[in-house]
């Protein structure tokens, strides 16, 4: 598919301002004479090696993350050829400033650097001319979407239209980590407006300076995209996006069945946090069936996790109520217990009976608290989507590694500054037994004369293969079973258990071919849930290694105009 010169009737300025279609000092002596190229380059013909290298180079120079992060914001709106060839031949040095945990202050800064146009901003005042923007015939080969509307940004809430940088930021790593071709992608901010007095007061803020409409309007706004949408690509993937808890679940019962679509947040951060889970399973010997789960933070992503988990745990062979009776919810009014008000249906399955934890609340007068439940229920994981920085606390942390040999921490709330504690901490406090995810990268921790390298338990191990089996294989619909299958085979390429500190997911490094392997896994199960049309193994595994694109320079031939 990726094969073979490439036509373009685009010559001199006009080319080397294309950012899929620029060479930089790449373009042959023969290209410049076809493409009228003399004078506006140096006359140096270089090579992509030569030029990632000196990028490199450039890029380590800078003093901070976000300078670097501005650097390759720059670099893929100028050149998107060499962008990936950088990101894709180091992705564990590149990945933390391209996605989380610099994307943050990208978004937070997303007006300083705003420089050229990538993807779309359908903001509301002009909501009637969604279709118009969307047919422009530069999108005709659009085949995925990820779109936010800036409201809950990682772990750092209302950015308004600064969410483009995660949008953005998420189709980058679709390419960088499992090759689906940047013309495929399209990354769109709805801009509904934002709460965030920081950004409405700035003079450079480049959203729409007003505060976010009423949920009625949201939702009329919302429908007149996705219909847009599906009119211009009925066979696109839609991937929801950093959406508030109170948007993010609904949004997604009520589109899952109308197009391809999955929510992230809710059903990536599901998968990779099991898919953590069921390696360390490996490790501490105790089967995933008589795990107990402490979960901080019970809004949509944590009722994600928790259900794809009690799905593992119930097909493994536990008992539904049995399973259910071992997760334990806490959320800003502590435990989620019968007869609280506001339970949503999501918590619902993970409500505890009053009389099962009752005399629990001992050290939170408020209700019974995260160190309440650690004493009594004795969890062997704790998982932390609650972005509040330091909510595991070492009387918490003690209190777990106390009663359990190798308890199982995963704080995955994003960026660092909302992480639930540090990996350093973590190590101290559990004397070196915890195994860790972390939704950030951490640095390895020197501890006791022993280094722990810290799995980064991060939504990006799921999405791009989601992307690439979904799309490979002409999913029309996304189902649970794809993110289970996703999930078991993160799993069986992690961890051993023979290994004292294992990483409980391979290097971020491998990322090109894990996606590839759980595209496969993706794909096999959509067909097996009747989204995708039927066809050998050999020839699925075939389409999927095919739609792989590698950045590399191809010849170009003129074509007239």
């Amino acid at each position: 598919m990726w094969n073979g010169p490439i036509e373009t009737d685009r010559t001199g300025y006009e080319l080397v301002n294309t950012p899929m279609l620029n060479k930089g000092t790449a373009f042959s002596t023969e290209e410049r004479d076809a493409f009228h190229l003399h004078g506006l380059l140096p006359p140096h013909v270089g090579s992509l090696d030569d030029q990632v290298a000196r990028r490199l180079q450039v890029l380590r120079a800078y003093q901070t993350d976000f300078e670097r992060y501005a650097f390759l914001r720059d670099l893929q709106d100028t050149n998107e050829t060499l962008f990936y060839a950088l990101v894709t031949r180091n992705l564990e040095e590149v990945l933390p400033l391209v996605y989380t945990p610099t994307v943050g202050e990208g978004c937070q800064r997303f007006s300083e650097i705003w420089r050229k146009p990538r993807g779309l901003f359908l903001s509301y005042p002009n909501r009637h001319k969604i279709r118009e923007i969307l047919a422009d015939p530069r999108f005709d080969k659009v085949r995925v979407i990820v779109v936010s509307d800036g409201e809950r940004i990682l772990g750092l809430g209302d950015q308004g239209a600064g969410g483009m940088g995660i949008s953005i930021g998420k189709l980058a790593l679709y390419t960088g980590c499992a090759g689906i071709h940047p013309d495929f992608t399209l990354p769109i901010l709805l801009d509904v407006g934002t709460n965030n007095r920081d950004r409405l007061t700035d003079q450079i803020y480049v959203g729409w300076r007003h505060e976010r409409i009423g949920e009625t309007d949201y939702d009329a706004f919302v429908e007149e995209f996705v219909a847009a949408v599906v009119e211009r690509w009925p066979d696109v993937l839609l991937q929801w996006e950093d959406f508030a808890g109170h948007n993010a679940g609904r949004l997604l019962a009520r589109y899952r069945d109308r197009l391809c679509t999955f929510n992230d947040d809710i059903q990536s951060t599901a998968a990779v946090a099991a898919a953590s889970l069921m390696t360390a399973v490996k490790v501490t010997g105790l089967p995933l069936t008589e795990q107990r789960i402490a979960l901080l933070g019970a809004g949509s992503a944590g009722c994600g996790i928790a259900t794809l988990i009690l799905q593992a745990m119930i097909e493994a062979g536990a008992d539904e109520a049995a399973a259910r009776r071992n997760f334990f919810a806490v959320d800003r009014d502590g435990l989620l217990v019968e007869g609280m008000p506001g339970i949503t249906e999501a918590q619902k399955p993970f409500v505890q009976a009053k009389n099962a934890v009752a005399g629990w609340a001992q050290q939170n007068a408020g209700g019974i608290g995260l160190l309440d439940v650690v004493i009594n229920a004795k969890p062997t994981v704790l998982i932390g989507v609650s972005g509040q920085a330091g909510a595991f606390t070492e009387a918490v942390v003690r209190a777990m590694a106390q009663q359990v040999d190798r308890p199982v921490i995963f704080p995955l709330s994003n960026p660092t500054s909302r992480s639930e504690a540090t990996a350093e901490q973590l190590v101290s406090w559990t004397d070196g037994r915890a195994l860790i995810g972390s939704g950030s990268p951490f640095a390895p921790v020197n501890w006791n004369g022993r280094t722990y390298r810290i799995t980064q338990t991060n939504n990006s191990y799921i999405f791009p293969g989601m992307g690439l089996g979904i799309l490979a294989s002409g999913a029309r619909r996304v189902t649970d079973g794809m993110f289970m299958a996703a999930a078991v085979t993160l799993s069986s390429i992690g961890a051993v258990a023979s290994d004292a500190m294992p990483r409980l997911l391979p290097p971020i490094s491998d990322l090109r071919n894990v996606s590839v392997l759980m595209a496969k896994a993706v794909a096999r199960r959509a067909q097996i849930d009747g989204v995708a049309e039927q066809c050998e193994a050999a020839e699925l595994d075939a389409r999927i290694d095919a739609y792989v694109w590698e950045p590399r320079y191809r010849p170009y031939r003129k074509l007239d105009r």
